[in-house]
């Protein structure tokens, strides 16, 4: 493949990835009237595809918007080494990363989640406080249309929600009443999905296929809530470009980026005075590692070989609760109509560290209740139309997100064998839950099912760690102020080299129990804003001047 050079743009800013941590430093970064390129290795998603208000729905709805890279093998997607793991990493490779396909619940981490080394003497502290991070959350709730009631309990005040509430529904007033009498926290959920009409969103018609696309326009996904803004603004979107080398002069400063164009096999490099990698917890190790050179030996970034390390995922359990009253559970929100965090914490009487959010789902349509979160083979034998009767509209699910601990040993490597189409060396995982994380399981799924008991359920079905649940790709360049310790700093400045930043979820030093998606847009913001502040004084590469 021949290179083409381009020297005549020099961007202030290339990012690799457009998700939602490159889409929200994007849009910073030319509000500031700097000139930004995004390098993207997808396209815009093509939501006709999703087919949610058809009856055959459930039956295509995995044609084209498969969680899971290695079974969707689209032209975008790189294959990933998933043998030795446990869970399953699932993202979307295109024009808004994993917002494409995320369920939208929308958290924010607590305060114990920034202090766990000092709360609970394991994992790290994280290099700022949640009082620090707050007015950032804010900042990105309203950029991506949150919905949800304000004044939730289990957090500080100053979490508002924008965007008023899903209404409740019998489901959820169920398990309201349960939780009520037991004395245990609920709280509708809260969610990047608009309940009125919110810049460009529509209002949410609870159709339940947010996984698979939003093709009513009503989840905040970042193609829609960001990209089109960030054009306007003159940032440069690239997409089919799939960069495969960060590159770097003799004094170690990154000069840009060597990317492939899909559409005509060529290789270009893209020069940038400042590099922003973006590309989830898998992708950037992986690119990170594949730029090792001269001057950087081990991978780029990579001098407290800590590149890789500490994955976290946030193993999954369901716990299925049937009832004989019937209610419509195949209706959205997807991800969670409520949710409770009453065993989030630590707590000195249990044999585990950490917790647990569980978030009160529907079970779906007729085919969905057939499905692996029941345990086993699901619905299907003799008994099948029997058991999609029992099922169909008298269920609920807790989904149990447990907190991950960060280990070593759970890490992103580069394959030796397996490569993409482009030559790219194949990401590895290696991950196993833990003695801690199969503790903290079981306990939380025996208390879900006393949830469902006292909610009514006449019986319930437990499924432990789901294998395909892995959206939540955490913790493999993380942040810290120790160089020997850190990949990056607490502004998600690369140690090694000064003008390389990383700011997607792979800086977390601790993955809390909730959805990331609110943590990491937050922290996108503040660490561009940062990079913004301190432009004129930002290292450049001699070759990019």
């Amino acid at each position: 493949m021949d290179l083409l050079s381009r020297p005549r743009d020099v961007y202030d800013v290339v990012i690799v990835g457009a998700g939602p941590s490159g889409a929200v430093a994007a849009k910073r970064f030319a509000e500031a009237g700097m000139s930004v390129v995004c390098l993207e290795q997808g396209e815009y998603p093509d939501y006709s595809q999703s087919r949610g208000e058809d009856p055959e729905f459930e039956l295509t709805r995995d044609q084209y918007f498969s969680w899971n890279p290695n079974r969707r093998q689209a032209p975008s997607d790189y294959p990933i080494n998933d043998a030795e793991s446990d869970v399953s990493p699932l993202m979307w490779n295109g024009v808004g990363g994993g917002s494409v396909i995320y369920a939208a619940a929308w958290h924010r981490f607590k305060p114990s989640d920034f202090r766990v080394r000092t709360l609970d003497g394991v994992a790290d502290d994280w290099p700022m406080t949640y009082e620090e991070l707050a007015p950032f959350y804010a900042r990105v709730e309203e950029d991506f249309s949150v919905s949800g009631v304000p004044g939730d309990t289990a957090f500080p005040d100053g979490f508002e929600p924008p965007l008023p509430p899903f209404a409740l529904g019998d489901m959820e007033r169920r398990f309201a009443a349960a939780h009520d009498r037991l004395g245990w926290h609920w709280w509708p959920g809260s969610n990047a999905i608009a309940t009125v009409k919110h810049g460009s969103l529509s209002p949410c018609v609870r159709r339940g296929s947010c996984l698979w696309g939003c093709n009513d326009a009503a989840k905040a996904s970042v193609d829609r809530t960001h990209w089109p803004l960030c054009i306007s603004l003159g940032v440069t979107l690239i997409q089919r470009a799939r960069v495969i080398k960060v590159e770097t002069d003799k004094a170690g400063l990154a000069t840009g980026v060597t990317y492939v164009d899909r559409a005509t096999g060529t290789v270009h490099f893209q020069a940038g005075r400042t590099v922003v990698i973006a590309a989830n917890g898998v992708g950037t190790p992986r690119l990170l590692l594949a730029s090792a050179s001269s001057t950087h030996p081990d991978g780029l970034a990579n001098s407290s070989g800590m590149v890789g390390k500490r994955l976290m995922i946030h193993p999954f359990s369901t716990v299925v609760g049937l009832f004989n009253e019937f209610f419509e559970d195949w209706q959205g929100p997807y991800g969670q109509r409520a949710y409770s965090l009453e065993f989030a914490e630590s707590s000195p009487d249990r044999d585990f560290l950490r917790g647990a959010k569980w978030q009160l789902m529907g079970t779906g349509g007729p085919l969905a209740a057939t499905e692996s979160t029941w345990g086993g083979s699901g619905a299907w034998g003799p008994s099948f139309h029997e058991q999609v009767r029992s099922r169909f509209g008298h269920s609920a699910i807790w989904g149990i997100i447990a907190e991950d601990l960060p280990e070593e040993s759970n890490q992103i490597t580069l394959d030796p064998e397996l490569r993409d189409s482009d030559g790219m060396p194949a990401p590895k995982v290696s991950y196993r839950t833990s003695e801690n994380t199969r503790r903290l399981l079981a306990f939380h799924e025996q208390h879900a099912d006393m949830s469902m008991r006292e909610a009514g359920a006449y019986d319930t079905v437990v499924s432990p760690i789901v294998r395909e649940t892995g959206w939540h790709l955490l913790g493999t360049a993380c942040m810290g102020t120790d160089p020997r310790t850190s990949v990056v700093d607490g502004y998600g400045r690369a140690h090694d080299v000064p003008n390389l930043f990383v700011f997607d979820g792979s800086v977390m030093p601790t993955s809390g129990c909730v959805n990331p998606t609110g943590t990491v847009a937050a922290l996108a913001l503040r660490n561009a804003e940062a990079a913004v502040e301190s432009a004129r004084s930002q290292p450049v590469s001699a070759e990019t001047r």
